[in-house]
């Protein structure tokens, strides 16, 4: 082998590794990030939290794509408007798989996304607002589903065709399909028919333009999205994030809601700081600390309860009888406690704030209602008992057996003298026999040092006259 040989081998070595390296940093460098969220909960204001926090963190990481797994039959518009708007908003192109459903509002959150995929047997539709109960509410609360789905079905754009006879708009998601998911009334020839909600299903999604194709796994759906080359990274559910959306669940809000009531009937009827308070305080901080930490309950909410929780303790405590202070006390407790539960956002949509603070306000006053029953009922039961009738005083002193309202030692001073050790005007103290009582001038004024005769002693009262 001559040296020209030798070299010409050597450089053609150094160049097939040079390519192997270049190759080696060019698919690394195709390696395409991959974030996956979650979303087969209740859209609640705990899931908008979480997307939050989730779209962040892909934007830290600089994913190429975030991938939404969801399975869900709704929950709360407020929500899931606030969601499809982050989707909209945000840079990094959405896929969403859906699972098994997207109803109601994961409807408007799914067709936010730039690409759908469903599983086979998959749905996807319904979207009509409807109250606790499942019945519809009135149309102006279905006026603004009905622009909410046409707004984002019309936020992915659409493509203007000119022919020789015609100019034709084709949208990408047709906005009048999206529409058909809340109204009834809405026709479209081939697709539904007038009367009906439209819920689309896998393949009746896909002829409509409102799904890509159809996937069974995470990774058919990234390969048909033509993501070749991706890693994935999940978005993990923290325990105290978990805690939290246990916390605000209406269920466990309604639970708290009668610790509250309970333990402060309980209290009052106890006076002094104890164990019923320390239970009714536990549950308002476990009401009201998630929510505040949610971004929904605000410090004047907070504080309309506890100011209404103060003048109740007024009325009971300082003021005879139940008047203003009273009333007003459960009026702002109510409040506070109902507003607390509702995002601030909710009074910018027309017509949906007002049934988002009626379901909560019956949440709360029927919650109240079988707290107050409850704790009335329980009262009676526990001091009839064995183990608490000594708390109460069962047995009976009767007149007869000289048993009396007030202390004897007050009858026995009428007819002795003393000195007014105040003015008397007309009440005021004397002293009698070096011993000190309130007094009442039977007759005038008397003044201080003068001397006094007790006259008469009546309805727990001493009444003197000048001696």
């Amino acid at each position: 082998m001559t040296i020209l040989e030798y070299l010409r081998r050597i450089l053609i070595l150094c160049l097939l590794m040079a390519c192997t390296a270049v190759n080696a940093s060019f698919e690394e460098e195709d390696i395409k990030l991959v974030y996956k969220f979650d979303m087969k909960t209740e859209v609640m204001p705990a899931l908008w939290r979480q997307t939050q926090q989730a779209f962040n963190e892909a934007e830290e990481l600089e994913a190429d794509y975030i991938l939404i797994h969801m399975n869900t039959y709704g929950g709360l518009v407020q929500a899931a408007d606030s969601i499809r708007t982050k989707i909209i908003n945000t840079p990094t192109p959405v896929i969403v798989f859906i699972d098994n459903n997207a109803i109601s509002a994961g409807a408007l959150i799914a067709i936010a996304a730039q690409q759908i995929y469903m599983r086979p047997g998959a749905s996807i539709g319904a979207a009509t607002v409807v109250d606790a109960t499942g019945a519809e509410v009135p149309d102006k609360f279905q006026s603004f589903m009905r622009a909410a789905m046409r707004a984002t079905a019309e936020s992915h754009g659409k493509d203007t065709l000119v022919t020789e006879t015609d100019t034709l708009i084709k949208w990408f998601r047709d906005p009048v399909i999206a529409e058909a998911m809340v109204d009834p009334s809405v026709e479209i020839p081939g697709i539904i028919e007038a009367g009906k909600v439209l819920t689309l299903t896998s393949e009746e999604a896909i002829a409509a333009g409102y799904s890509e194709g159809m996937a069974s796994t995470i990774d058919e759906v990234l390969q048909k999205a033509g993501v070749a080359n991706y890693e994935i990274v999940e978005y993990e559910l923290t325990t105290m994030e978990a805690i939290i959306g246990f916390l605000i669940h209406p269920i466990f809000q309604s639970v708290l809601i009668m610790v509250i009531i309970g333990g402060l009937y309980f209290e009052l009827q106890t006076p002094g700081i104890g164990f019923p308070f320390g239970m009714a305080f536990l549950a308002a901080v476990l009401y009201f600390a998630p929510l505040y930490l949610e971004g929904i309950a605000q410090n004047w909410e907070i504080a309309l309860f506890i100011v209404g929780i103060i003048l109740l303790a007024i009325e009971i405590f300082a003021i005879p009888g139940f008047g203003v202070a009273g009333i007003a006390g459960l009026v702002l407790m109510v409040s506070g406690l109902t507003l607390a539960m509702i995002d601030n956002i909710v009074w910018e949509f027309e017509g949906v704030g007002l049934t988002i603070f009626i379901r909560s306000l019956l949440l709360v006053v029927f919650s109240s209602f079988v707290a107050l029953v409850a704790s009335i009922s329980a009262s009676r039961k526990l001091l009839d008992t064995t183990v608490f009738s000594h708390l109460v005083l069962n047995s009976i002193q009767d007149k007869e057996q000289g048993y009396i309202g007030v202390d004897n030692q007050y009858r026995g001073l009428v007819g002795k003298t003393g000195v007014a050790s105040t003015s008397l005007r007309p009440s005021g103290r004397v002293e009698i026999e070096y011993e000190q009582y309130d007094a009442k001038s039977l007759v005038g004024f008397i003044d201080k040092g003068e001397k006094v005769k007790v006259v008469k002693f009546e309805t727990g009262q001493i009444y003197v006259v000048k001696e």
